[in-house]
């Protein structure tokens, strides 16, 4: 493979080595802040550090008497025990749990409607989540008290936690309504007799802290559903009483409180009640204190932390189950598709046109391949085909247009160029083959003897202009080779399969490509605008009208990447020029015609599932860590190993499609974790390369000559002949 050099390679170097940990910094970063906004949501959702035991009853022998006796308000404010009662006629309503966004608003409402004030005991989550409603209630002059952060049984928890619990929950109206508070009401409390020796330690230390603790005397029940008229009895004081009425206004469905609710108020304002707020029940001070300075903006900092958070993870939700219902749509049309394109080119009768037996080019662009030049070369004068085959040395430093010469093999050129890159190299081997079909293949790379035959019998059909061969990992012994050994025969070949049934080919790989002659001089040749010359090059044939189709049987053998560096370096340049490719074909997407198929399906396919869909793949892994952490586990590992199954059915097919030993796919479930993720990575960092207008050069990627022969070669040594070489002449100079 070709590159460019430059005389200023130094200085570009010590720039790219500055510029290597961006690499892993911004996607880390990236994935680290979804990580955090995932965090702070299931903070808020109490799936994070949340504590759901509740203590069972225990004795009350350290309890007080007057408390147990007393009313329902609890003061142990300064070392006081004292209890408080409402006064006659009085009522206080108090709804735990809120706010809800569908709920609250229906009782603020009915409140107002009939102009009645209640007590609203918020929890931190909910308020941090619905600000809005926490700052309505103060404005229509509801009192709010704390209900802790996560509803935890205080009666479990240390003193740090309850501070925690306090703190958090404060920060949380702070940033809603810039308020503080001086009242609480425990979770899971009742009556005040029903205070015991786990619960009264709370109690006082709670108002240690500067809290009244209020409880209730009458409770409506109504989380039991009990019916309409049944709250109404059960939240009615005897005799004309004052009373602390218990209700809710979340925690699930509340249309019966909201509609007792509304018949409620007016009929006890009628008997003589007033709907008061605690502290106007008691003529006591508002609870409520004004926030100011740096804990305001710590609380208005936490809630737009929260929304924030919100508002990415429920967009992200929404994306990945439309990616998710769209990935797994396009993994049926895949299979159709495969179906039916194995079933129609592997018909008996199934011809593309007149059998094609002329004598074919092939191009082999080389760059310091002297580990691999030799075998590719001979695997290509072993072809069943007739061929002449031209080596375009591109500058080489390490005698690779040498070795060739040197072998003496019949119909073989060297064609010697200073560094100007693949496409340059690939240019100047069209300019000098001698025949109308070109095939072009790296130098990397090496035939199976019918390749070249299977390659060229499309251009039996005169609408098809160029064709896709079947790229194969020849090294895939190592974890790193299987695992591209999966990509490559699932993910490249079943999609050109599938693609060449909706005649949207998007990329010609560039290890085993033909071409028409014609059809390259129409479009110009190949293109340096992109570094993706192969997908460039494809793009411009559908646009130019030309059928581009997929030859499964035309098998090439390359050598993968054997490092995590030099997979970088491929995945990163192919990402990139994959985005370049489409930006420069954009204006596919609006052209008619024939040619107008591809802007119509295949751009906007390749584009969505190549280049966008991936970005946001991680988050299948991120949400399943998630899950398995601290979601409900057993039902996010079944998910998981439900997608995995589809993938897996789907890779199987692949590799029975490509007559593939099934052992490989052992690693399928490794590959889904670890390779993917680099993927990813390499993907996101092209995304900012290109954001940024930063430019990326060709990356030769470093060869150990692993992939000596493909399977099924010819046995035996090629006689050895005197080859032709040197520069040769522009013949038909394209581009």
């Amino acid at each position: 493979m070709a590159r460019r050099t430059s005389t200023r390679g130094a200085g570009r170097g010590a720039v790219r080595r500055r510029r290597l940990p961006m690499r892993y910094l911004l996607p880390s970063l990236i994935l680290i802040a979804l990580m955090a906004m995932l965090m702070l949501r299931g903070y808020v959702h109490s799936e994070i550090l949340a504590d759901h035991r509740i203590q069972p009853e225990a004795a009350t022998d350290r309890v007080p008497e007057k408390i147990l006796d007393g009313g329902p308000v609890i003061d142990t404010r300064g070392g006081r025990t004292a209890s408080l009662s409402v006064p006659r006629h009085h009522l206080v309503l108090t709804f735990d749990d809120g706010p809800d966004p569908e709920w609250t608003p229906k009782v603020l409402d009915v409140l107002k409607k009939h102009d009645a004030h209640a007590v609203f005991f918020v929890t931190g989550t909910m308020a941090s989540r619905y600000p809005d409603l926490v700052q309505r209630m103060v404005d229509e002059g509801h009192e709010v008290g704390l209900h802790t952060f996560n509803h935890p049984d205080l009666s479990f928890q240390s003193k740090s936690r309850i501070d925690w619990e306090l703190s958090q929950n404060q920060l949380a109206l702070a940033g809603a309504a810039g308020i503080r508070t001086s009242l609480f009401r425990p979770p899971y409390s009742s009556f005040a007799d029903a205070m015991d020796d786990k619960s009264w330690p709370v109690t006082e230390y709670i108002g240690s802290r500067g809290y009244l603790t209020v409880v209730n005397n009458t409770d409506s029940e109504d989380w039991k559903k009990p019916g309409v008229e049944e709250i109404i009895r059960r939240a009615t004081p005897k005799g004309g009483k004052g009373a602390i009425v218990l209700m809710h206004d979340s925690g699930g469905d509340r249309h019966q409180t909201v509609e007792a609710l509304d018949r409620f108020l007016p009929d006890l304002q009628k008997k003589g009640y007033e709907f008061d707020n605690l502290t106007g029940a008691l003529g006591a001070p508002s609870a409520h204190t004004q926030v100011t300075g740096l804990d305001l903006w710590k609380g208005k900092a936490w809630t737009w932390a929260v929304q924030f958070s919100e508002k990415t993870t429920d967009a992200l939700v929404v994306c990945l189950a439309v990616i998710g219902t769209l990935v797994i749509t396009r993994f049926g049309l895949m299979l159709v598709l495969s179906v039916a394109h194995a079933r129609r080119v592997r018909r008996k009768n199934f011809r593309w046109g007149p059998p094609v037996t002329e004598p074919v080019s092939v191009l082999v662009p080389a760059y310091n391949e002297a580990k691999c030049i030799e075998a590719t070369v001979r695997s290509l004068v072993a072809s069943e085909q007739p061929i002449e085959v031209v080596v375009i040395d591109d500058g080489s430093s390490d005698g690779t247009a040498r070795i060739v010469e040197n072998l003496r093999l019949p119909n073989v050129r060297v064609v010697r160029q200073l560094n100007a890159g693949k496409p340059a190299a690939l240019n100047r081997g069209i300019a000098n083959a001698k025949h109308d079909l070109i095939v072009m293949m790296d130098g990397d790379t090496v035939f199976e003897p019918a390749t070249v035959r299977e390659l060229v019998q499309p251009f039996g059909d005169p609408s098809v202009g160029a064709v896709a061969g079947n790229a194969k990992v020849g090294n895939r012994d190592s974890l790193i080779g299987a695992w591209q050994h999966i990509e490559y025969v699932m993910g490249f070949n079943l999609d050109r399969r599938m693609y060449d049934m909706l005649r949207c080919m998007p990329t010609i790989p560039g290890a085993v490509g033909a071409f028409r002659r014609s059809a390259l001089e129409r479009v110009g040749g190949m293109s340096e605008d992109t570094l993706a010359e192969d997908t460039d090059i494809t793009m411009a044939m559908h646009r130019d009208g030309w059928r581009v189709v997929y030859a499964e049987n035309a098998r090439a053998w390359t050598e993968a990447p054997e490092s995590v560096q030099q997979l970088w370096s491929q995945r990163y340049r192919w990402s990139y020029g994959t985005m370049q490719a489409i930006w420069k074909h954009r204006k596919a997407l609006v052209e008619r015609g024939p040619s107008g198929r591809f802007g119509r399906v295949g751009l906007p396919l390749i584009s969505f599932f190549m280049v966008l869909a991936p970005l946001l793949a991680p988050l299948i892994d991120v949400f399943l860590l998630y899950g398995i952490v601290f979601g409900p586990t057993e039902k996010t590992i079944g998910a998981w190993l439900g997608v995995l199954a589809i993938q897996a059915v789907c890779a199987a097919y692949a590799f029975r499609l490509d007559k593939e030993r099934m052992t490989h796919l052992i690693s399928l479930p490794l590959q889904q974790i670890l390779y993917r993720q680099l993927m990813y990575v390499v993907l996101l960092q092209s995304w900012i390369t290109a954001l940024t207008g930063g430019r990326l050069r060709w990356q030769k990627l470093r060869r150990t000559g692993v992939v000596g022969s493909a399977p099924g070669a010819a046995a035996g040594p090629v006689p050895r002949q005197r080859a032709e070489s040197g520069t040769g002449s522009d013949r038909r100079p394209v581009g």
